[in-house]
């Protein structure tokens, strides 16, 4: 192991030493080189439902697993700006083709295309920031972050490849499947349609400004050209995602919280579900988005996101969320409202620091449009189960993440959902899984 080190800590001084950069620990990184690789497998128990649709979950015991690899590579080319590169590679098997559910149940498996490893650019993009003031912290060495000082007023501008929730909806209990709880209406607002391709990134620009314990940003990057498809549109003057948040940190009791408001609004060539069923009304048979997918629509949503610690080691967090629902919809999942709200715990409560635990409650709904339309036997891209019989989608999950050994976690995850794709007459189910993570 001290040979490999040797070896590494040597190459990494010839590259910098060749492209005139530094390796600097504490200080001022001129460049940094990450690394995770995450692999979950889920198991779902077989459940009792009345009937089943072309896009059910599937009432049989299933296996399902996702294995994501990234490297996080960053350099600063120049006072104030970092560049950043995240190749990856990806590899999974989804339950059921990922349908039957509007909390689908691993966040890290929208990002692999089948059983057979696929490397793509995940991110590429230019950070530029401009301080206001004198005042500067110190931040750490991480996955596209290079140690050194920022201003506590500043504009940040983001322009490239990114996802759109690294720098959106954040939240310091529930956000990152790789670490945190793994079901996507736990990672960002569950009505948030936010725009991008079916591994959740997209093209784009954000501006943010930060003033002390308030932040201020807004971006646009592009739509998908078909609805959860990898091929990008970029036209951004027609067809767009915009968005822009306003957050404030506080301290509470003696602890700190932060609250943050959010607004979206997408532009691009979308279905209306009431279209559908005017479309089947008219020319009969069962009602289909595809058959009306032939102008330019807009969705809008609004989110409410709260984190607060308690005490020492404990925080709560909380999300609401809401989208209009009268469109399909067309990057992220089949929710149009939301409610959210859990707890975490880290190990240093009971003297494992490197260890947490979460538990979290989720109920997810439906607009009257999509209602009546999967009522209809309507067909969508991750819910049909040819009829509806509508109830609130809830959901529990649990996890308990050990840190194995250094830079290493094993996660325990459990998740109960009832009324799985707003159906009372399904369900419910049951999930486990297991997590193993590790980063150098």
């Amino acid at each position: 192991m001290d040979i490999h080190r040797t070896i590494t800590h040597w190459l990494l001084a010839c590259i910098a030493a060749h492209f005139g950069l530094s390796l600097a620990y504490g200080v001022e990184e001129n460049w940094n080189a990450r690394f995770q690789t995450t692999y979950v497998w889920q198991s779902k128990s077989p459940f009792n439902a009345a009937y089943n649709g072309r896009n059910s979950l599937s009432t049989d015991r299933e296996k399902s697993y996702s294995f994501t690899g990234t490297a996080f590579l960053g350099i600063r080319p120049w006072t104030g700006g970092e560049l950043y590169f995240n190749p990856e590679v990806v590899q999974g098997v989804p339950l059921s083709n990922l349908t039957g559910l509007g909390g689908l149940t691993n966040g890290e498996i929208a990002r692999t295309s089948g059983p057979k490893p696929k490397l793509y650019m995940a991110r590429a993009f230019l950070r530029q920031s401009w301080g206001l003031d004198e005042i500067q912290d110190e931040i750490d060495s991480g996955a596209n972050q290079l140690a050194g000082k920022v201003h506590r007023r500043l504009i940040a501008l983001t322009v490239g490849k990114v996802s759109v929730t690294d720098l959106f909806d954040n939240n310091a209990y529930s956000h990152d499947p790789r670490t945190q709880f793994i079901n996507w209406s736990l990672m960002t607002a569950g009505a948030y349609d936010y725009a991008a391709d079916a591994r959740g990134y997209s093209w784009g620009a954000a501006l943010e400004y930060y003033y002390d314990d308030w932040a201020v940003r807004a971006g646009r990057f592009i739509q998908p050209k078909v609805p959860n498809q990898l091929v990008l549109d970029p036209n951004i003057f027609n067809h767009y995602g915009d968005q822009i948040e306003v957050g404030h940190g506080h301290v509470l009791f003696a602890q700190p919280g932060k609250i943050r408001l959010l607004a979206f609004r997408n532009r691009t060539l979308m279905s209306r579900f009431q279209d559908a069923l005017d479309y089947a009304t008219l020319n009969g048979g069962v009602p289909n988005i595809n058959n009306v997918r032939n102008s330019e629509q807009i969705k809008y949503g609004f989110g409410l996101n709260l984190e607060q610690q308690l005490i020492q080691n404990v925080g709560v967090f909380g999300r609401a969320s809401w989208a209009d629902g009268k469109t399909e919809t067309y990057a992220f999942t089949e929710i149009d409202n939301s409610l959210a709200a859990g707890a975490v715990v880290q190990g240093g409560t009971w003297g494992r620091m490197q260890d947490s635990m979460g538990i979290a409650v989720v109920q997810n709904g439906l607009s009257r449009q999509r209602r009546d339309y999967l009522a209809a036997g309507g067909i969508s891209f991750f819910l049909g189960d040819g009829a509806l019989n509508y109830r609130r989608e809830n959901i529990l999950e649990t996890y308990y993440s050990l840190g194995a050994i250094k830079n290493t976690w094993l996660t325990l995850d459990y998740q109960h959902i009832r009324n799985p794709a707003y159906n009372a007459d399904r369900g419910p189910v049951s999930i486990g899984a297991v997590r193993l993570r590790g980063v150098f």
